[in-house]
């Protein structure tokens, strides 16, 4: 999610808004009392005007107004400044905050009942006593086979201290219950795996010989900083350690999370630096502004790895480079994705909905913006120099299904599958083993090294800079290959739909430019003004200037007639 300040997510109405109200229900001031800023609208309320007026059809005035605010934010070219209508504010807060009203639980559909993926800790699912599997074939007494998963999320929705009746089948057995919704805050700290029994609490300790704590940061939403305090906290209990022992280390996880917050960011950043700059902030209409760390709260300056990867995002990318740029953590993983720039959250008038609009740029400590363009060959947070650890997706997909699993909170144990392998949370080498996760056992050695030795020893002798610009340059060159393959499968559809097609040689008139065996690579592409002056002379290096040119707004200019003279 994009970061948002917490003293910009008050909702406002912007100027913006205020001028467009007034606009369109002041339509009949006259131009002469106009502003500028009111003269802008004139035409916009002309257009308006003639398609209720004229249009041929009854017109959805939801849509056309939709219309009108997305073409204005769309020739901005930003893909994070958005309108969000009425109908899609709801997920937008719950994404944004992580809090919404509902059961608490993880649900899928894959077929015609709704499944259970996992109940959350301490949500009224919970206490009611759903589990993981339950399959739930009846809300309210509506069967959820006609049901799609929205639909069935929207039912289980509500207003808090409601009830919600769900009808359960668990292994055979036929369950009604009684659930009473309540607000839900979306658990962003995670931990290496889950304890068993009742609490299904999250246990931190990754290496319990070493004292290494694991703790995994989902998404940057509110209070997510005292949480990572508390994870803290509960991994020296773990532990064991007297008040004055601090942890033999840290693996801070922010691989795939989006970003939320900046501010909750800062805090935790915070937590680990005793001085030092955290971010800074700059914008059109605003100040540029600083964070700094605080002597104050900070925590023992035990060694610390933080995982990143291409989908560390925003939020992710302040802290990983506060944590980098300050001497304070090594980066382990992959480049970040590169996003540095801050949302605030503005409120149309009349529920019209919310804009997402960018209204600064982040800065690392080291005065650089990690926003990437299309253009830029660097952007995000590099993992530190010797410890760049790729993952094919293969090992990704793994890893996930691996760490779903620690995830899901399954109750009271019952009598283990004598054909699996025994759990061994105590040993670090079949903790590694078994969460099949290169990135985080590169992280967890490379603290083992430096606890041993005192010494940070890289972990590999890829340079960064050449594998990273190798990955990218692979992963662009593969879309390339993909759009131009799904640019064959239309011709190929588009000749197959003119077999078909009565009047197809108007068609192939129309798609064709030039006989196709003919040979133009190699050859020139003369360019003329509208007065026949020659513009530009271009070598032509390859066979699909053709294509191009469809779409280019050209046609063939049919040859003059010879003379007989």
């Amino acid at each position: 999610m994009p970061d948002t300040p917490s003293r910009l997510s008050l909702i406002t109405r912007t100027v913006l808004t205020c001028t467009l109200a007034v606009a369109v229900v002041g339509s009949a001031v006259a131009i002469g009392n106009r502003t500028d800023d009111y003269r802008f609208f004139d035409p916009l309320i002309d257009v308006k005007d003639m398609i209720d007026r004229y249009y041929v059809e009854e017109v959805d005035q939801e849509a056309l107004q939709r219309a009108a605010i997305d073409g204005m934010l769309e020739v901005l070219g930003d893909p994070y400044t958005v309108y969000v209508p009425p109908v899609e504010q709801r997920d937008f807060d719950k994404g944004l905050t992580g809090e919404y009203v509902g059961i608490g639980a993880e649900v899928n559909k894959p077929g015609d009942p709704l499944v259970i993926i996992t109940p959350m800790d301490g949500s009224p699912a919970w206490r009611a006593g759903i589990m993981a599997g339950d399959e739930i074939t009846h809300i309210d007494g509506e069967p959820t086979k006609d049901m799609t998963v929205d639909d069935c999320v929207d039912r289980l929705m509500g207003t808090p201290g409601t009830p919600v009746e769900v009808t359960v089948d668990r292994d055979g057995e036929t369950l009604d219950i009684t659930i009473v919704r309540n607000r839900i805050k979306v658990q962003a700290v995670k931990g290496v795996h889950r304890e068993p029994g009742d609490d299904g609490a999250w246990r931190y300790l990754i290496d319990p010989n070493r004292n290494i704590a694991y703790i995994r940061l989902t998404q940057f939403t509110p209070g997510c900083a005292a949480e990572v305090l508390r994870a803290i906290q509960s991994a020296r209990e773990e532990a064991g350690l007297a008040p004055n022992e601090q942890l033999g280390g840290l693996v801070l996880d922010l691989r795939w999370n989006p970003g939320g917050l900046l501010d909750e960011a800062i805090r935790i950043a915070d937590l680990f630096l005793e001085d030092g700059t955290i971010v800074s902030t700059r914008g059109r209409a605003y100040p540029e502004q600083s964070a700094s760390a605080r002597e104050e709260g900070t925590l023992p300056n035990f060694p610390m790895t933080v995982l990143i990867n291409g989908q560390s995002a925003s939020a992710s990318e302040v802290l990983s480079g506060a944590l980098v740029e300050n001497g304070r953590a090594v980066a382990v993983g992959e480049r970040t994705f590169g996003k540095g720039s801050v949302q605030s959250v503005k409120t149309l008038s009349g529920e019209a909905g919310v804009i997402k609009m960018t209204e600064q740029a982040y800065y690392l400590p080291s005065g650089r913006n990690i926003h990437r363009l299309d253009d830029s060959p660097t952007w995000g947070v590099d993992p530190s120099e010797g410890y760049y650890v790729p993952m094919t997706r293969e090992q990704v997909l793994e890893s996930w299904r691996v760490r779903r699993e620690q995830e899901i909170l399954r109750g009271p144990e019952i009598d283990a599958d004598p054909d699996t392998e025994p759990e061994n949370w105590g040993d670090p080498d079949w903790v590694l083993g078994h969460l099949s996760d290169p990135q985080m056992a590169g992280a967890v050695n490379a603290l083992v090294t430096r606890i041993e030795t005192g010494d940070w020893t890289p972990i590999t002798d890829e340079s960064n800079d050449l594998s990273i610009d190798q990955e990218q340059l692979l992963a662009a060159t593969r879309q390339r290959e993909r759009l131009l393959r799904e640019l064959e499968r239309v011709d190929r559809r588009i000749e197959a739909i003119a077999t078909v097609v009565d009047d197809d040689e108007s068609v192939a008139d129309e798609l064709d430019l030039w006989p196709d065996e003919a040979e133009i690579a190699g050859g020139q592409l003369i360019v003329r003004s509208a007065s026949g002056e020659e513009v530009a002379r271009l070598t032509i290096t390859g066979q699909n200037l053709e294509r191009w040119l469809i779409d280019a707004g050209v046609e063939p200019v049919e040859p003059e007639p010879e003379s007989d003279d």
